[in-house]
């Protein structure tokens, strides 16, 4: 059977998905969330007319000759306007972020003033709206502040605050629930019996997720049997994603496809032409009141964080309402690349943004258990199927790891 190549692969698994139901959330909760309708300004900023200097609230005409003294009548502090109004020959005294007092239209810092008393002479003149924020100078109510399937900034969440809004319309976070398989696996920090290793892939990707918007849910370690797979998979019922790591190939031991179709999942595709990473497959099942979706990662660690970024990320952005497609930039190639074989290659990779354009340099070593070399990589190197042979310089598609 040939393999389904990853362009397709990911189609598929796009097409498949929705985005999920609405939820309000306040702003203190909102950091990374994703709006699910654009949202405007409901106030005016500044509401008022402010003074932008600690100094003197005046009307421009009667400082426009100087020097000249004027009557103090009163004081304007933020959040505590003066009631009455500037008449010629009067000033106020004002603090920044004051409403600026009736009949004043300028203010005139404090360095350029001498006050004795209700006596204040002014050295320096001014003109109309001089250290004045007039209102909506920032932004006017009505106005488009977000669009829909903005994914939220600490930026956005203070202008949303200064815009009048409480809490805002975000779309539901997708929770991924994470099921990693095989007898060899420990919990990390436990001591490594014979055989042993530690389980990272669970950790690793509930952080891709986690990062990409969702909610992580680690199910644990299921044993190499099916009764023991058919528990964990019953804990996975609620979530919207279902990822099983390891047990997807073709051994005596790898059952995971069985048990996902004990409960009555039912797979769209399986291996694909993928370097690192060919094991993979994708389906879907009822789980509980969800339509689940169950993708199938490598258990090694490397393919499986790879895959991760290629197939579960954009997915997540799907049914947050935005999409991550492969985000693949132009670069060229820092080393020669030899001949590619029939599947797609996923090179580890340093990408050099000092030049134009950028540099990406190949590590040496793309075994696929190296994991250091996936931790110092920040990019992947796409590299077609039977690509011939590149020299250094050679224009190559990058895929940046982090999201």
């Amino acid at each position: 059977m040939a393999l389904l190549p990853v362009a397709e692969a990911l189609k598929h698994i796009l097409e498949s998905a929705d985005t999920l139901e609405t939820e309000d959330v306040s702003l203190r909760h909102a950091l990374g969330r994703t709006l699910a309708r654009s949202i405007e300004a409901r106030v005016d900023n500044p509401p008022f007319d402010a003074s932008a200097m600690d100094g003197y609230a005046v009307r421009a005409e009667d400082v426009s000759e100087v020097p000249v003294t004027l009557k103090l009548i009163g004081e304007a502090g933020a959040g505590q306007p003066f009631s009455g109004t500037v008449a010629k020959g009067q000033t106020v005294r004002i603090f920044t972020g004051a409403a600026m007092p009736s009949g004043a239209d300028s203010v005139v810092i404090q360095e350029n003033v001498t006050a004795d008393g209700a006596a204040v002479t002014f050295r320096e003149a001014a003109d109309r709206d001089d250290n004045v924020r007039p209102k909506g100078q920032d932004f006017t109510k009505g106005r488009a502040l977000f669009e829909k399937g903005q994914r939220l900034t600490a930026r956005d969440i203070l202008l949303a605050a200064a815009a009048g809004h409480g809490t805002l319309p975000v779309v539901r976070k997708p929770i991924v629930a994470l099921l990693a398989t095989g007898d060899e696996l420990v919990e990390p920090g436990t001591p490594l019996g014979p055989g042993q290793i530690s389980a990272s892939n669970s950790f690793g990707l509930a952080a891709v997720v986690e990062a990409a918007g969702g909610e992580a849910r680690l199910l644990g370690i299921a044993r190499d049997t099916l009764d023991s797979l058919d528990d964990a998979i019953r804990q996975a019922d609620g979530a919207d994603i279902l990822v099983t790591i390891g047990g997807a190939s073709v051994g005596d031991y790898d059952l995971v496809r069985p048990a996902l179709e004990n409960a009555g999942a039912k797979l769209a595709f399986y291996k694909i032409a993928m370097r690192p990473g060919k094991p993979l497959f994708f389906g879907s099942r009822t789980a509980g009141k969800n339509q689940q979706h169950c993708l199938g990662l490598p258990g090694n660690p490397v393919a499986s964080l790879i895959c991760s970024r290629v197939f579960l990320v954009p997915l997540l952005g799907r049914l947050l309402g935005r999409d991550v497609p492969l985000e693949a930039i132009d670069a060229v190639l820092g080393d020669a690349l030899p001949a590619n074989g029939p599947r797609e290659h996923y090179m580890r990779a340093r990408l050099d943004l000092t030049t134009a354009p950028p540099r990406a340099v190949p590590f040496k070593n793309q075994d696929s258990g190296m994991i250091t070399a996936l931790q110092c990589a920040d990019c992947l190197i796409v590299v077609p199927i039977d690509a011939p042979a590149q020299p250094a310089g050679s224009p190559v598609k990058v895929l940046k790891l982090d999201i």
